[in-house]
C-alpha cells in the first residue's frame, strides 16, 4: 500500500483513516429521544366510518381469516394537538395507518403542483436565484437535473422537485422522504431546516412514517401517532454527521467528475482525498502544488465535489476546511479560488479563511493550456472568490 510523506512526523496512507470531522453546522449534545408510553385520557375524537359493497372475492378472503365483515371499515382519528400558534416546523410521525394524513388535513392541504412538460423544472420558479435556493433546500442539487423536464425525473427526484415548489409558510407535506434513500433523506432534511430558518418560514407541517430524520429536521414540536403524545419542548438536537477522510488515487475522480460545476477533468499530479459517510463515498477533494516566486510550500485546492444526493448539508465546506487544515498543520500554505457562490460566500464569512487581494474580482487572463480546463486561470466572465486558509491553531 503506497504512502505520501507530508512531513517528518505525519504519514498519510492511501485508504487509511487520517482525520474525522463533524459536518453539522452546530455542535450539540445528542440526547436520547424518549416517548411516553401511556395514552393520555380522552384523546380520541369522532370515529370515521366508510362503507363499500361486499362481493364474493372480498367475503371469501374475510372468511378465510375468520373476520366478521359487513363491508364497513372504521378508524378512530386523533384530535388536533395543542401545538404552538406560531412555529417553524412541526412534525407528525408514526407508522402507516395511524392517522397521520387525516390529522395533517387540519393544518392545510398539500399544494397541487403542475409541471409543463415543454420546460425544464428550473423554469417553474420565479427567478433563477429562487430556483437555486428552493431546489437546493429540497436536496435536489444537480444542475443538469434542474434543466430536465419533470416527466423524465426519477421518483425520488420528482418528490424533491415537488417539495421545492411547495416551500412557503403554511405548507403541509405528506409522505415526507418516503421514496428516497435514507441518507438522502437525512441530508435533505438538514438542507430543508436550514432553508426554513434562513427564510424565516412559519408553520410548515410535515407528516412522515420515518423516525430516523427527526434529528435532522429539528422540529419545533412532534406529534407521535403511535401513542397520541405531543412533544412541544422545542427543537430536537441534530445528529452529527461524521465523515471519514482517506487519501486516494486520482482514479477515484470519475465517480465525482461529472458533477463538478465547471469541469470534468482532473490533473493527474493532484493529491486526492475522498470522504466516506458510513462507508459510502460522498465527497472528493484534489490538491495541487502552487508554484509561486515568493510564497514557499504553497498548495491550492484543485477540485472539490460533493455527490448531488449529499449536497446542502454543509459537507462540502467542512470537508474542504478539513483538507486545508491538514496542509497547514504540516507547515504548508493553502489557497483556494472558486466561482461557486455558496462556497465563496461561506469563506467570506468564515474566520478560517481570509480573502486575498484578488477576491471577488473577475479574471483578466485565460489559461493557454487547454488540456486541463482549470478555473484558477481561465474564466474571464465569472466573478471569482479567492482565499487563503488560516485555520485553527494547533
Amino acid at each position: 500500500m503506497s504512502a505520501v510523506k507530508m512531513s517528518g512526523a505525519v504519514m498519510v496512507k492511501i485508504l487509511y483513516q487520517i482525520h474525522r470531522f463533524d459536518a453539522s453546522q452546530k455542535s450539540r449534545k445528542n440526547k436520547k429521544i424518549s416517548w411516553p408510553q401511556t395514552l393520555p385520557p380522552d384523546t380520541l375524537q369522532t370515529m370515521i366510518s366508510v362503507q363499500v359493497q361486499t362481493g364474493p372475492k372480498a367475503l371469501a378472503l374475510a372468511n378465510e381469516f375468520d373476520l366478521q365483515w359487513d363491508g364497513s371499515s372504521t378508524f378512530d382519528p386523533w384530535p388536533v394537538p395543542d401545538v404552538p400558534k406560531t412555529y417553524g416546523l412541526g412534525l407528525i410521525v408514526g407508522p402507516s395507518g395511524t392517522g397521520k394524513s387525516i390529522l395533517l388535513q387540519h393544518f392545510g392541504t398539500p399544494a397541487k403542483i403542475d409541471w409543463n412538460p415543454s420546460y425544464p423544472i428550473a423554469s417553474h420558479f420565479a427567478t433563477p436565484q429562487n430556483a437555486h435556493e428552493k431546489l437546493s433546500a429540497a436536496g435536489l442539487n444537480s444542475v443538469p437535473t434542474w434543466l430536465k423536464p419533470y416527466h423524465v425525473l426519477s421518483t425520488g427526484e420528482k418528490f424533491r422537485a415537488d417539495l421545492a415548489r411547495r416551500l412557503r409558510s403554511g405548507a403541509v407535506l405528506d409522505e415526507y422522504t418516503s421514496v428516497v434513500d435514507r441518507k438522502v433523506a437525512a441530508t435533505t432534511s438538514i438542507a430543508l431546516r436550514r432553508y426554513i430558518d434562513r427564510q424565516d418560514l412559519k408553520n410548515i407541517t410535515i407528516a412522515t412514517c420515518h423516525f430516523d430524520i427527526i434529528r435532522q429536521l429539528e422540529p419545533d414540536w412532534i406529534f407521535n401517532t403511535t401513542n397520541g403524545v405531543l412533544d412541544a419542548r422545542g427543537r430536537v438536537p441534530r445528529t452529527r454527521i461524521t465523515i471519514d477522510v482517506y487519501r486516494c488515487s486520482w482514479r477515484t475522480w470519475p465517480l465525482f467528475g461529472k458533477y463538478h460545476y465547471l469541469s470534468h477533468k482532473l490533473h493527474k499530479q493532484a493529491q486526492c482525498f475522498v470522504g466516506l459517510w458510513e462507508g459510502h463515498p460522498v465527497v472528493f477533494t484534489a490538491v495541487l502544488a502552487f508554484p509561486h516566486p515568493t510564497i514557499k510550500k504553497a498548495f491550492r485546492e484543485h477540485r472539490t465535489v460533493v455527490l448531488p444526493d449529499y449536497q446542502g448539508a454543509g459537507i462540502g465546506t467542512q470537508f474542504s476546511d478539513a483538507i486545508a487544515q491538514l496542509y497547514i498543520d504540516t507547515g504548508r500554505k493553502y489557497y483556494s479560488r472558486t466561482s461557486h457562490p455558496s462556497m465563496g460566500e461561506y469563506r467570506n464569512r468564515s474566520p478560517l479563511w481570509k480573502p486575498t487581494r484578488t477576491n471577488q474580482r473577475r479574471q483578466t487572463r485565460s489559461n493557454p493550456d487547454t488540456s486541463i480546463q482549470d478555473h484558477w486561470t481561465t474564466d474571464t466572465k465569472r466573478l471569482c472568490y479567492s482565499h487563503q486558509y488560516v485555520g485553527k491553531s494547533l
